[in-house]
């Protein structure tokens, strides 16, 4: 399952999309805007910069320095050394799901997702999420696919209804979910053990690794399982939404659900 889809290039973002100008950005974020991504140029160092990095730092949101080339290519209008994405959807706390699932007398039922890039492939994944009764989709906050009006679009409105956690770093959200007491399942193409004889029937977080290499060797090391789906044909690895599916629905089936 490495290897599992080469991603197709992301359209632009639309610009109703974007937010550029550092007093602008820093107003939308204190606003409550929900931000996807923040682009600041490097080497930038004036007070009204150093006060969006602040801002950015105290709301807990994702930061990448950048050349100034890639933000004239983003926007050729006046940006200030500053652009940001909003985000389609308002992110959830993961620990509150978690809480509300053990609250109400369920096994939380975890989809995380490492390094998945692609707009198209996100979009699907979450539709299938959504409909085998995924809880929570769990992405890390810097290498993830933009969750725009593309991404919703794709998900056929899934986004709107299935939570979406936002979390810093995905090897301690592993620990936290081994914790509390989920069990992480890692698809990948390393292991003896079919996806099939894995037993769903618990708290469990499925763990599907990027299009291009798999989930990260140090998540496949942390996680308490590893499926792997077989492949028959000449081809070597499925699309990372495809294989997603096939997961998912065998713990829908196992589950009784």
């Amino acid at each position: 399952m490495e290897r599992q889809f080469r991603g197709t290039p992301r359209r632009k973002p639309q610009s109703a999309d974007m937010i550029f100008g550092t007093r602008a950005v820093i107003e939308a974020i204190r606003a409550g805007k929900e931000i996807d991504r923040l682009f600041i140029q490097k080497g930038l160092n004036n007070e009204l910069t150093k006060e969006l990095v602040d801002t950015a730092i105290e709301f807990r949101l994702p930061i990448s320095k950048v050349p100034v080339e890639k933000l004239n290519r983003i926007t050729r209008k006046n940006h200030q050394g500053a652009i940001a994405y909003l985000s389609a959807v308002s992110y959830q706390s993961l620990d509150n799901i978690i809480s509300r699932c053990y609250e109400q007398g369920k096994d939380p039922f975890i989809l995380i997702l490492d390094r998945v890039t692609d707009v198209r492939n996100f979009g699907a994944i979450c539709r299938t999420a959504e409909c085998a009764g995924v809880d929570a989709i769990v992405i890390p906050s810097k290498g993830a696919a933009q969750i725009n009006p593309d991404a919703v679009k794709t998900s056929a409105g899934a986004l709107n209804i299935i939570p979406v956690c936002r979390q810093d770093y995905l090897k301690d959200t592993i620990t936290y979910l081994q914790e509390s007491g989920v069990a992480v399942v890692a698809a990948t193409e390393k292991t003896d053990n079919s996806y099939s004889d894995i037993d769903y029937n618990q708290p469990i977080a499925v763990l599907m690794g990027s299009e291009e290499d798999g989930v990260s060797p140090e998540y496949l090391k942390r996680s308490d399982l590893k499926a792997k789906i077989p492949i028959l044909g000449k081809i070597e690895s499925l699309n990372v939404s495809v294989a997603a599916g096939i997961i998912l629905y065998e713990a829908v089936r196992q589950k009784g659900l």
